[in-house]
């Protein structure tokens, strides 16, 4: 029960096959009350997977594009807990034209739009929240590591979850003072609904199957993910901060793999 008697806040659960469902999940096993965040036309599917979820959490409402939703979500938080322990920073969108091979041609407010939704909101919502937070408190966000390399058709949401990475560390230094840790998880690709829209997954995910030495299964390692999450939001990192940790089968430690012809882009079965 590594988060008994804590109170999360988690952002990103669409259907039971997003990630933060799996870390909703994951919490509540180790003994946290959790609340859930959605938006828009999203917002009833959020509550949905909330019903599937025990106890069925509450929902509330969350569009990082709009700066009152922050200030109602303190407000909210502080009515129903006063103080809580953790935050998952599971949100993320880049529009079409900045993917897919289109990064010298997406155009500025696409590109403003993808940065606000996937990176800057980290920032907003640990500000926001910071001061409600207890001490030894964590913040947890999902990255797909982006600091060293360029991925095909990842493109400008590449560049945000390198930004991202940056941002981990800026808040990692100036909230550690308060005693709350930021740190990012580095998944290999898994299937969620998000994971639909991105041009090349197919192949991203067969070809990280054949490198990482551990192997890795796209469809079967969303718990691997939430578990991590789950243990650096608990009492057993507690110095640990600013930190990327990559659950991707060891993937990002080995150099590029030899191309596998048979994998080649315009291979998507």
């Amino acid at each position: 029960m590594l988060l008994q008697g804590k109170k999360i806040l988690i952002t990103g659960v669409l259907t039971p096959q997003s990630i933060a469902y799996y870390i909703a999940e994951q919490a509540q096993q180790q003994g946290a009350e959790i609340v859930l965040t959605g938006f828009g036309r999203a917002l009833s599917l959020t509550e949905r997977s909330a019903r599937r979820l025990e106890p069925a959490p509450e929902v509330l409402e969350l569009d990082v594009t709009n700066p009152e939703h922050f200030a109602q979500l303190k407000a909210k938080i502080e009515a129903k807990w006063g103080r809580f322990d953790g935050i998952v920073h599971a949100i993320g969108f880049a529009p079409e034209d900045a993917l897919g091979g289109n990064f010298l041609n997406t155009p500025w407010e696409s590109v403003q739009t993808a940065f606000r939704v996937s990176t800057f909101s980290l920032k907003e919502i640990a500000t926001t929240l910071a001061p409600l937070m207890n001490p030894g408190a964590g913040i947890v966000t999902l990255d797909f590591d982006n600091t060293t390399q360029a991925w095909p058709t990842y493109d400008w949401m590449g560049v945000c979850k390198a930004a991202l990475d940056s941002v981990v560390r800026y808040l990692a230094r100036d909230l550690g003072p308060k005693q709350i840790r930021v740190n990012s998880v580095a998944a290999g690709p898994l299937v969620t609904v998000a994971a639909k829209g991105i041009p090349g997954f197919k192949t991203l995910e067969k070809r990280w199957a054949k490198q990482a030495p551990m192997g890795w299964d796209s469809r079967a390692r969303h718990d691997a993910v939430a578990k991590t999450c789950v243990a650096l939001l608990s009492d057993w990192f507690p110095a640990t901060s600013g930190e990327v940790v990559h659950v991707d089968g060891g993937y990002h430690c080995i150099g590029a793999a030899p191309i596998d012809p048979d994998l080649e882009e315009g291979d998507e079965g």
